[in-house]
């Protein structure tokens, strides 16, 4: 009578075997962990994408009337909200502060730029069932507290830089949400977004007062803040 094939191997052969199911095992193994888990199924999981850029409030991407409404896209809304409530006051001053008929000019516009963009984000909030800030962050209010203080020939520059270095910080920001959103509502308002930004860096710029040289993550002398952890969106016209 034959003995069972496994019985009759020896014991070199027997140990071959059992190493072979090890690393056929341990291979196995090593591949589940190379295949991201959420492949599995056929679905992905939306909530382990990271936001593009900006602040993600944690809350992904939500479904609305007018196309997904993404980290990104709130984060864009609060900012253009953020930015008239910091220079729609600085623009008043900068009508009653300014000796230069170009720095004037500047206030005016931010003024009206933001008069119309805000009540524009306001619209669009709404909309979107979204709660908006409704006064400056600390940031913006110590850079308003530096322009109030600020006296004399002191006070033209600090206006003009802060508030040009500002402008450019969005304006990168501002384009890469009208290209990439798909919400119908924050598209639109980073159109009038990007018209009012180019506009009030245009006047701005205008005033022959811009240090372009200190226009880098540096800020202006005289700034209370070394950083902007999260510089606020300033759409201006």
């Amino acid at each position: 009578m034959r003995r069972s094939a496994v019985g009759g191997m020896s014991l070199a052969s027997r140990h071959v075997l059992a190493t072979g199911v090890v690393i056929a095992a341990l291979a196995c193994t090593l591949l589940a962990l190379l295949i991201p888990a959420h492949t599995f199924g056929g679905r992905t999981a939306a909530a382990a994408v990271p936001s593009p850029s900006g602040d993600d409030d944690g809350l992904g991407t939500m479904s609305t009337a007018f196309g997904p409404l993404t980290p990104q896209d709130r984060d864009f809304v609060r900012k253009v909200r953020l930015a008239g409530l910091w220079e729609l006051p600085a623009g008043r001053q900068a009508m009653q502060k300014g000796e230069r008929p170009t720095v004037r000019i500047a206030g005016e516009h931010l003024v009206e730029g933001h008069s119309e963009l805000d009540r524009r984000v306001l619209e669009v909030g709404q909309a979107l069932g979204m709660e908006l800030p409704n006064q400056p962050s600390g940031q913006q209010q110590a850079w308003l507290d530096q322009l109030e203080a600020a006296r004399g020939a002191a006070y033209e520059p600090l206006f003009i830089q802060l508030l040009r270095r500002a402008h450019g910080k969005v304006f990168t920001l501002v384009a890469q949400v009208r290209a990439q959103t798909r919400n119908s509502m924050v598209r639109a308002l980073a159109t009038d977004a990007n018209s009012t930004v180019l506009d009030h860096i245009s006047v701005l710029e205008a005033s022959g007062l811009v240090d372009f040289d200190g226009l880098a993550d540096t800020p202006p002398a005289g700034s209370v803040s070394p950083r902007t952890p999260s510089t606020p969106l300033r759409p201006t016209k």
